[in-house]
């Protein structure tokens, strides 16, 4: 037998559900993996789909890893598995390191997300300005919030709410996953500029993903209109994705989330030859897939590099986040 291939499905619950436009996410579940070569070394991979989002599900995941007959030969992986593509590259990769026998590598240390580098998540709703001082007490200075939950009333509400809250340097990104309407896209992209025209508040960064995947000329013809930035998110969820809208001539700001982008070393390509304005994002992985998403994010992050999305600690009802991926791995 050549490189041993063994997974392990995982199943782990928020500690309170998150609420986007695509409504309550209660469960995160998805696949670790590890590789061990004749050496008895061993890598580590995860393979953490957002069906929703556009990537396969756990069990398309499940299905084309079980069909390996426990033996990983490194052969193609289709398109259309792009979290499976990330999940089984980044076990590869981790095989390939000098300091993988044994799976010792340290997790993420705990205090390394409560630095200005990371964007601390808020939930949605009336909790935001209460949870954006926990935030900032940690450290972060820049904070993302869920909106096209509620009332857009409401929700514009909070924003002048949160930006009174918030002191002035600090920077905020509005998360739509794509519900809002194009006249609810104007009431915000209106507001943001509003909140942008005053020294004395803080910046709105971008508004995210306002109008689905299928509208991006309404969506680039919104960046002309308005002075805040907008994000593609959605429309972006896969390598292939990004290279569609850059050819289609979007130039401004991309959200990447690396576990469910797709092949590791063709996201490193696309960043290396375009030189987009990325922005890299959590999917809510486990350590596993959180190191190996950074390690990508290092590689290829714009300088100077926008806040790295990954604050999402503390934000499930266990202490995962305090393992390193042999440990995670045993307690399965």
């Amino acid at each position: 037998m050549g490189v041993e291939l063994a997974i392990r499905p995982y199943r782990r619950r928020f500690a309170q559900p998150l609420y986007t436009a695509h409504g309550p996410w209660v469960w995160r579940e998805g696949l670790l993996l590890r590789l061990r070569d004749t050496l008895g070394r061993v890598g580590y991979g995860e393979v953490a789909p957002i069906p929703w989002f556009g990537s396969e599900s756990v069990a398309e995941a499940l299905a084309f890893c079980q069909g390996q007959a426990e033996e990983w030969r490194s052969q193609p992986i289709p398109g259309e598995l792009p979290a499976t593509q990330f999940g089984l590259e980044s076990a590869a990769a981790d095989l390939d390191t000098e300091n993988s026998v044994g799976g010792q590598e340290p997790a993420i240390p705990a205090d390394s997300f409560a630095n200005a580098t990371i964007c601390g998540l808020l939930p949605a709703g009336k909790t935001a300005v209460e949870i954006a001082l926990q935030r900032l007490a940690q450290g972060h200075r820049t904070l993302k919030w869920k909106i096209g939950v509620h009332p857009i009333a409401d929700e514009i509400h909070g924003l002048d709410q949160l930006v009174q809250a918030l002191p002035p340097d600090a920077r905020l990104r509005l998360d739509a996953n794509g519900g809002l309407s194009l006249a609810q896209a104007e009431q915000w992209l209106a507001a943001c500029d509003r909140v942008n025209a005053s020294p004395q508040l803080a910046t709105v960064e971008h508004l995210e993903q306002p109008l689905p995947p299928n509208q991006l000329a309404a969506m680039t013809a919104l960046g002309e209109r308005y002075q805040t930035a907008i994000a593609l998110d959605e429309s972006v969820a896969t390598v292939d994705q990004l290279e569609d809208c850059w050819q289609r001539g979007w130039r401004g700001v991309f959200v990447v989330k690396p576990a469910i982008a797709g092949s590791p070393q063709k996201l490193e390509a696309f960043g290396h030859h375009h030189r987009p304005r990325l922005v890299f994002s959590s999917a809510f992985e486990t350590v596993i897939g959180r190191r190996a998403a950074l390690a990508i994010a290092a590689r290829c992050a714009p300088s100077p590099a926008s806040a790295l999305g990954f604050g999402t600690q503390g934000w499930f009802a266990d202490d995962w986040d305090t393992l390193t991926p042999a440990e995670l791995w045993d307690r399965l």
